[in-house]
């Protein structure tokens, strides 16, 4: 029998064929090894190059091929070739109609042909080609495509190679179908990708474009989603008056579908917003809104403000959202609100509170990506640290959040994280 594949690493070597009786089970525990190794390859252009090209080194071969199953067409397609001149990839065959390669796909059994030119099936490429076999590559009761080699020789093929080669081909079969399912399921996660950072893209562009320009007053917001997107967002919404709306929001869960519930809010709360309502207002319609469009279960926690600059005052509502932070002269104190149910939850109204921004004092929205961010031993950032960063000199959004970034590094944010700051300035 043959000597059949010497291994190294990942990949394999075959020698030329050459036939001693009476060893085909050593032989076929040789084929095995191989195939453990072919079934480690997961690229399928290189797997199937291989296949034709050392399997047609090994038996002496004028010619192999490997054509794949296309189901939707109910044709074989020639996926890579070795000594057929006539034939490029992806030439097609017709299933049941065209050459040895239809007929084995439709009877699903190889086909060998001792001479080829007695056999009605064969087509043929090679002249020196004198006899050929066709061998279905199946896993279960799936084809997967068929194997072929052809030979210079009459009768070239004796049953004991004709053994190995069928054994070799059912390793091959699921060599090809793992790497037909890893070729397939990296294209729908690279179509994942592409969807993700658009969709990135259009939530990073509903976000404010830069911090409005108030006399007097210094004004930063940052959204850092934990995945490619995600449910938290602020807004900066200017008034016809010299007010401005402040809103920092949060939807429930995580990624693409609380980025599509954020992008409903934000459209609705800008449109009521526009209306020049007061902030508790706002929101009760805002809420009546999305009790009935929500689905159950999803809730949006908001801080809704309104900040006049010529009065130094800054009227806020709080549906369910972390407390405001409000730092001033008499130190740091987080603000409640008397009503305010998260939105989409149920009916309700929402209170309001009316807060006087004196000289160097700072008003601070956030998310709870902010305060309940891990470090690596499990402890939270927390609202202590929060206000302690909020006090120094230069604090903004960003400092916040890059602060809570470099606190969690090696545990990672798991969560959204958003921050608002509204600081007097002289």
């Amino acid at each position: 029998m043959a000597a059949i594949p010497s291994l190294a690493g990942n990949e394999f070597t075959l020698r030329p064929f050459q036939p001693v009786p009476g060893n085909l089970a050593e032989e076929l525990q040789r084929v095995q090894k191989t195939a453990q190794t072919i079934t480690s390859i997961l690229d399928l252009d290189q797997l199937i190059e291989k296949i034709v090209n050392e399997v047609a080194q090994w038996f002496n071969c004028v010619e192999a091929s490997v054509y794949l199953h296309d189901e939707q067409q109910h044709e074989m397609v020639l996926a890579s070739v070795r000594g057929c001149r006539l034939l490029d990839k992806g030439h097609r065959l017709k299933i049941g109609q065209d050459g040895m390669v239809g007929h084995v796909a439709s009877t699903v059994r190889m086909h060998y042909a001792p001479d080829v030119r007695k056999d009605s099936y064969y087509i043929a490429c090679e002249h020196e080609t004198l006899s050929e076999v066709a061998i279905p590559l199946c896993v279960g009761d799936r084809l997967v495509g068929v194997f072929t080699a052809s030979h210079t020789e009459l009768d070239a093929f004796t049953r004991p190679m004709l053994r190995i080669l069928q054994a070799l081909c059912d390793h091959v079969a699921i060599a090809i179908h793992n790497a037909l399912r890893f070729e397939s399921e990296r294209s729908e996660r690279a179509a994942m990708d592409r969807d993700a950072q658009e969709a990135r893209a259009i939530q990073q562009a509903l976000l404010p474009k830069s911090s409005p320009y108030i006399p007097g007053f210094a004004i930063s917001g940052l959204s850092v989603p934990a995945r490619a997107v995600g449910g938290d967002w602020y807004d900066f919404i200017p008034f016809p008056d010299g007010r401005w709306g402040i809103v920092l929001a949060d939807v429930s869960g995580k990624g693409t579908a609380a980025a599509l519930l954020m992008s409903a809010t934000r459209g609705m709360l800008r449109s009521l917003a526009e209306a020049c309502c007061s902030p508790g207002e706002v929101l009760t319609k805002l809420n009546n809104l999305l009790v009935d469009d929500f689905p159950a279960g999803k809730f949006v926690t908001l801080v809704y403000a309104v900040l006049d600059p010529a009065n130094r005052t800054v009227l806020f509502a709080n549906a369910g959202h972390l407390r405001p932070l409000f730092i001033d002269s008499e130190g740091e104190h987080f603000l409640d609100v008397e009503r305010g149910l998260p939105l989409g939850l149920g009916s309700g109204d929402y209170s309001e509170t009316v807060i006087s921004l004196s000289e160097g004092s700072k008003l601070i929205f956030y998310s709870d990506g902010i305060t309940e961010a891990e470090n690596g031993t499990g402890e939270e950032y927390g609202a202590c640290r929060l206000a302690e960063h909020a006090v120094k000199q230069g604090a903004s959004a960003v400092t916040l959040v890059d602060e809570v970034r470099l606190f969690a590094n090696g545990a990672g944010v798991r969560d959204d994280a958003s921050a608002v700051f509204v600081s007097t300035v002289v």
